[in-house]
């Protein structure tokens, strides 16, 4: 009866932290904070080492002994799952290097800080080099045998001709002017905000706008109570329509019905057109910057990184000031993503 309690509690907890770690619990009850999340993750991460070392508690209480090298493997992965799923908008891939790095040093720290843990994690290790059974022996002529293959692969595909075109180094986001001329009003570029992303009373309203933001889950469907299409909506969600029936007048041709750079036209250019749903876009800028930008456009920016290899036009000689706010709102929308904020 103890080994059958202690291994159904490790299995029940093992499947939390799967669904946690791939962002199936934080999708519907469990929402990060806005100025508050670099704390909630924390707490988060610190309640994940408590229940790791409850569940090996329980797993040997019934009998099961797992090895504390696939225990440090196990929450090293948990980690590195941890920041891909649960962390929104996504993180770039090059910072969640760097954040796996600090963690694996810190499960080897762990691993390694009393003697009998230590040889404890590197006994499979020692294992596997000795080869004093037969399926250690016949995983440590696997290793033998695979890696120097893997390796020659990699050097050879190395010394491969590459006849792909040269990358072009270019910024793909400059720095921004502090402010920018558009149909003749100067606008501040870190004190202005979206005149549009308004509450149903009319008043600037950042978080009723980001809670009517279409929901991630279930490949972005729409919340029930954020649809813009519906007659009766108002504030925020009727500029959302707004702006997108002129996104699909103006801009769709490049950027593509999903937003994600495919549209009609795209593949005649060299860089194709931004996608959108990338979370290195407009996840990762402030709306005072997309607004410059689709002001400006291509032939618009500074001269840094010259030439930007960018086709958009200068749309504040095709649209109003307002018209361009509102397909600002109606890209974050549809995305769901958030604008970065000025802290």
């Amino acid at each position: 009866m103890k080994t059958l309690i202690g291994g159904l509690l490790g299995g029940a907890i093992i499947l939390v932290l799967a669904l946690l770690s791939v962002g199936i619990l934080p999708a519907t009850s469990l929402k990060l904070v806005e100025g508050y999340m670099p704390m909630q993750m924390l707490f988060e991460l610190g309640i994940s080492v408590l229940v790791f070392a409850l569940m090996s508690r329980l797993l040997s209480m019934g009998g099961i002994s797992l090895p504390r090298f696939w225990q440090g493997i196990l929450f090293w992965a948990f980690i590195l799952l941890y920041l891909k799923f649960r962390v929104y908008p996504p993180i770039p891939f090059s910072v969640r290097a760097m954040y796996g790095t600090v963690a694996l040093i810190a499960v080897f720290m762990w691993m390694s800080s009393n003697e009998e843990d230590w040889k404890k994690f590197k006994q499979p290790i020692l294992n596997v080099l000795d080869a004093g059974t037969p399926f250690h022996k016949a995983l440590r002529t696997t290793y033998l045998i695979a890696l120097p293959i893997i390796l020659w692969g990699y050097s050879y595909n190395s010394f491969l001709p590459n006849l792909d075109e040269p990358v072009e180094l270019r910024t793909v986001h400059p720095a921004p002017p502090a402010s920018t001329k558009v149909h003749g009003k100067t606008f501040v570029l870190q004190t202005s905000q979206n005149p549009y992303r308004v509450n149903p009373e009319g008043k600037y309203d950042q978080e009723y706008t980001n809670s009517k933001i279409v929901e991630q889950a279930m490949g972005r469907l729409l919340k029930p109570e954020a649809n813009p299409w519906d007659e009766k909506a108002e504030g925020y969600l009727k500029y959302v329509r707004e702006g997108g029936e002129i996104f699909f007048q103006n801009c769709h041709f490049c950027h593509g019905d999903n937003l994600n750079g495919r549209g009609l036209h795209a593949f005649a250019f060299n860089p194709i057109p931004a996608n959108f749903t990338d979370p290195g876009t407009i996840a990762q800028l402030q709306e005072t910057f997309i607004f410059w930008r689709v002001a400006k456009g291509g032939i618009g920016l500074p001269n840094e990184a010259f030439p930007w290899a960018s086709v958009m036009p200068p749309w504040e000689q095709h649209l109003t000031t307002d018209e361009i706010w509102k397909v600002i709102l109606f890209e974050y929308w549809h995305t769901g993503y958030y604008p970065r904020t000025w802290d």
